[in-house]
């Protein structure tokens, strides 16, 4: 009787274990080789400008583009005007999380991040989702818009 128990449990048991073992596959979402371009030439053009390198942001950016700010919104040339200034400098972006969409011709990039900026002066870190939109003029992509929507983040402590 005491076999035949035991046995009974370590089969119960051994279902449960194989139960818990079981796997749930998620599916993870591979960037085509466009999307894989698009998110590196964002990634390139933060790293432009941090170092306020306006020559190629002025090659990156389409003559028709737009810039919303928090204080603002304005065209290509107060955007470079502003960058080689240093009424804005865009010190460090830090960035959480980068989402790609391609429909077409045009490439639109989601980025939650927190940059770190010198606005007038003053340093500042703000917590941002940045829309970015890119319109593909031949082989080259050309910044259209880009967006800056503070976001609420719990208080850091």
């Amino acid at each position: 009787m005491k076999t035949l128990l035991c046995a009974l449990l370590l089969t119960a048991s051994s279902a449960y274990s194989f139960g818990q073992e079981t796997k749930v596959e998620t599916v993870v979402k591979k960037e085509t080789k466009a999307e894989q371009e698009i998110i590196k030439l964002s990634k390139d053009k933060w790293d432009w400008m941090s170092a306020k390198n306006s020559e190629k942001l002025d090659q990156l950016f389409d003559e028709k583009s737009v810039f919303v700010h928090m204080g603002g919104s304005w065209g290509k040339k107060q955007e470079l005007d502003v960058i080689r200034s240093g009424g804005i400098w865009y010190k460090k972006a830090d960035i959480h999380e980068v989402s790609v969409n391609i429909i077409e011709n045009t490439a639109i990039i989601l980025t939650n991040m927190d940059l770190l900026a010198v606005v007038g002066g003053n340093e500042v870190t703000n917590p941002f989702i940045v829309t970015e939109v890119y319109v593909k003029k031949g082989t080259n992509w050309k910044l259209a818009s880009l967006s800056f929507t503070k976001t609420l983040t719990p208080e850091k402590k």
